[in-house]
């Protein structure tokens, strides 16, 4: 079938940045904990509402997969808007500062909209793009990684919205947002004609790890491999640590520069503000890209394995690095880049280790993980911080990565069933 009879394969692209722009949300969440802290939230309750929206999406995406063949990518991605949306006003109207009601709304209802959206944009994109695999899925993730930008920046000091509104029309506002966004980008959300390949394009064979062409395992048989398993604690580890830190990404260091540089308390807070809003955000954006790109050249398996081995010694060195405002943003940025990868490689090298065919049902079942780090990451933060140990958190958070990079490396194609 010719290219010039099927939808401009780009709009798909637009589509995925805008509703990954919304879906990103979930990342500006410390934006909004200084001021719950001030509503006498501890820093353990502030990660809460963060910890079960990442769980919830994690899970519900699970479900989004399996219920894509049967609805449709756009259905399924305009669905994802409308509950995202929803939770975010029914927080705004109904939840004031309690953090059971936010859990609830933002947390468990908005992290399942962002579930069942969030894996449409990636199967889309592969669909479309089989020969720019890595670079396309960076791209349609990218978004999610800006998002925290925008987002914090305009409840901060770009827009003020909670300095002249408040927490709670500010999330009535973010609602309504996110809802308008995701549906307009949901309308663009329709694979291929079947059989359809860009014109020109000839399949290459399989790098070094990969499956072999036309190889395709689904989510039965991929759950009984050793690889997944290896995939999987892999993601728990690598994304558990930037989970973390971006929950933390406001409290920790404002401690350390006062600490440290002997800043005072609104001092510190725009230093760290500015860490996580512009310095992490913007890095999580381009590692995205970066990565996915690279590992299009370097392979999928020796990509995570330098993201995971370097974001290991950034992690370690944060502790020292957090107190200083130019090392604190150097920081901001490797682990932000490193973090933002994860999201352009593990769809990527799970396609690459199962075959592309059933990548809409086998990654939320890989992405599980990402819960999983989500749960443990920024409540042991939260927990440490409380005890007033920051610093063993990101320690242990390093040591794991490391860990991460070495069960990468031992990762070999399964044999097809």
């Amino acid at each position: 079938m010719s290219e010039k009879k099927v939808m401009n394969r780009w709009l798909p692209v637009a589509g995925a940045i805008l509703i990954q722009l919304a879906l990103g949300a979930i990342y500006a969440w410390s934006v909004f904990t200084p001021a719950l802290q001030k509503a006498d939230w501890t820093k353990a309750q502030t990660q809460y509402v963060f910890s079960a929206g990442l769980a919830f999406f994690a899970i519900v995406m699970v479900l989004a997969g399996k219920m894509m063949p049967k609805v449709g990518p756009k259905k399924l991605a305009i669905s994802g808007g409308i509950v995202l949306g929803l939770g975010y006003i029914l927080g705004g109207l109904l939840g004031g500062t309690s953090p059971f009601l936010l859990t609830l709304f933002i947390g468990v209802i908005g992290g399942s909209g962002i579930g069942l959206a969030y894996v449409v944009p990636i199967a889309v994109g592969m669909r479309w793009f089989p020969d720019k695999k890595g670079l396309i899925t960076g791209l349609a993730v990218a978004g999610f990684g800006f998002g925290a930008m925008l987002w914090v920046k305009l409840a901060g000091e770009w827009g003020l919205l909670i300095d002249k509104f408040g927490l709670s029309t500010t999330f009535t506002i973010y609602g309504i947002i996110f809802l308008v966004m995701v549906i307009i980008g949901g309308m663009w959300m329709v694979f291929p004609p079947e059989g359809w390949k860009p014109a020109g394009w000839t399949p290459p064979p399989p790098k070094a790890g990969q499956v072999a062409a036309g190889v395709a395992i689904d989510s039965s048989q991929m759950l009984k491999t050793a690889q997944f398993y290896m995939i999987f604690l892999t993601f728990v580890f690598s994304g558990g640590a930037g989970l973390m830190t971006i929950g933390l990404m406001k409290l920790f260091p404002k401690e350390a520069l006062q600490s440290v540089s002997g800043m005072s308390e609104g001092q510190a807070s725009a230093v760290a503000g500015t860490a996580m809003a512009v310095f992490f955000s913007l890095a999580n954006g381009l590692g995205r890209i970066v990565w996915g790109t690279l590992s299009d050249k370097l392979g999928r398996k020796l990509s995570v394995v330098i993201m995971c081995a370097t974001q290991g010694l950034f992690m370690i060195a944060f502790t020292r690095m957090a107190g200083v405002p130019g090392l604190l943003f150097i920081a901001s940025i490797f682990i932000g880049f490193n973090f933002g990868g994860n999201f352009a490689l593990f769809p990527t090298l799970t396609a690459d280790t199962f075959g592309a065919k059933f990548i809409g049902q086998n990654y939320p079942w890989v992405f599980l993980a990402y819960g999983v780090g989500g749960i443990f990451g920024p409540i042991l933060g939260g927990k440490l911080g409380d005890l007033g140990n920051f610093p063993a958190a990101f320690i242990g958070c390093g040591i794991l990565c490391i860990i991460a990079a070495g069960i990468t490396m031992a990762i070999k194609p399964p044999k097809a069933a």
